[in-house]
């Protein structure tokens, strides 16, 4: 495959150039993204600031004011960080922004979530040059590392004076590709446990049958948790109608323990990491419940730790006579989508506006596209980032011009 000559739509050239700044974790490049999106805001013609919610943790914000500024507003919000890349797996290099003679474009954000904010920027641009003035006043928000947790970025940018004094009553935030040609809209998303158990034993020589050893500890802790990860992936498998967002995941990540060159020694400590996505109708304090039986049946002394631990169950109304999901779920009729309401499976910085009672739709127009994010070959057809031009130029005003909430 080759890159396509043909001549680029500016607002293709432009997604690209954003493709291109490395922005990536462990050091992501936020100065060039947000000298980048200064860049943008000036061509649009919108007042930009910036708020540090961290030391080098940056908001960018793009403001549209509206018609009555008075009325709660609407905020569009991205993240500019991307997760990195295993770069011999990829087909071309990830932060070239390539594209292919089928328009297909590759590079890490294409999906998650750089498409999402240029989305934004064109679908604002194209209505202002219209003269187009919406009713409730937008801001476009720009925020660092959602990718590692959002603890540095969006969680603290909720808190600050800047967040409050934006009065925002609705918004909007990344969602997921589809494969078909529906579109994908979550109304709500599973809560990240991140834990840690710790199994203590005694030590020992390799030779000996060491009673009460960190292996066997570690051995059931790691069938407990294991075995409630089969139950609920029956449950998933057993029914075509329940999504993954509905089921909770466990999945064995890290372990730790011993030495890699002694193998003689019985060590005196295992470590399992565990990653947990919570669907939102479990009880949260029944299942800590759960992790603390899996430890007491274990064993002596085994500890469990959080080394994340997300509360959030909040969801975003998708009842007809919502006035804020009525108008996004019309708006979509109107240009013909067909819509899949659903739970996340993963987390976004949605969440931090649901916990504060804001509405908030994970929507990004990618249908008839494999789910990709994370995954090597990240791409987006160019077609079909035209296409989300057309239709954020549908939904934002529709949102913006919302009347009486």
């Amino acid at each position: 495959m080759t890159e396509s000559n043909k001549q680029e739509e500016p607002a293709v050239t432009r997604f690209r150039q954003y493709l291109r700044i490395k922005s990536v974790h462990p050091t992501p490049d936020y100065d060039g993204a947000i000298n980048f999106l200064k860049d943008q805001a000036k061509d649009i013609g919108l007042p930009f600031k910036t708020v540090e919610v961290h030391p080098d943790r940056i908001v960018g914000i793009m403001t549209w004011e509206g018609s009555d500024p008075s009325l709660p507003s609407v905020v569009l919000n991205s993240h500019t960080d991307v997760v990195p890349v295993f770069e011999e797996h990829w087909k071309c290099d990830p932060w070239d922004g390539v594209k292919m003679e089928n328009g297909d474009i590759y590079g890490r954000g294409t999906q998650d979530m750089k498409s999402n904010g240029c989305l934004y920027m064109e679908a604002v641009r194209r209505m202002k040059a219209k003269g187009i003035q919406p009713l409730r006043t937008i801001y476009l928000t720009f925020v660092p590392d959602e990718e590692i947790g959002g603890t540095l970025g969006m969680m603290k940018f909720v808190k600050t004076e800047e967040f409050k004094k934006m009065n925002v009553a609705c918004a909007i935030d990344e969602g997921l590709a589809n494969p078909t040609n529906a579109f994908t809209v979550f109304y709500g998303e599973r809560a990240p446990w991140w834990v840690r158990v710790h199994c203590p034993g005694k030590p020992g020589h390799g030779s000996r049958f060491i009673e009460d050893n960190a292996a066997e500890k570690f051995r059931k802790v790691i069938n407990s948790f294991l075995e409630f990860r089969a139950q609920e992936e029956k449950k998933l498998k057993g029914n075509a109608c329940i999504k993954l967002g509905e089921v909770t995941t466990v999945n064995l990540t890290n372990v730790q323990g011993g030495s890699l060159t002694q193998f003689n020694l019985v060590p005196t400590e295992f470590c399992a990491g565990f990653d947990i996505r919570i669907t939102p109708t479990v009880d949260f304090k029944e299942f800590e419940e759960k992790i603390k039986k899996w430890c007491a049946e274990a064993g002596d002394d085994v500890k469990y730790e959080f080394k994340q631990k997300c509360e959030i169950q909040s969801l975003t109304s998708t009842d007809s006579s919502d006035p804020w999901w009525n108008c996004f779920e019309t708006a979509c009729k109107q240009l013909g989508m067909t819509l899949e309401a659903e739970i996340f499976p993963a987390a976004t910085d949605s969440r931090f506006f649901r916990e504060l009672g804001i509405p908030a739709f994970g929507f990004s127009p990618m249908n008839n596209t494999p789910i990709l994010l994370h995954d090597h070959n990240e791409f987006l057809n160019e077609n079909v980032f035209l296409k989300g031009i057309d239709i954020f130029c549908e939904i934002i005003p529709a949102l913006a011009n919302l009347q009486g909430k």
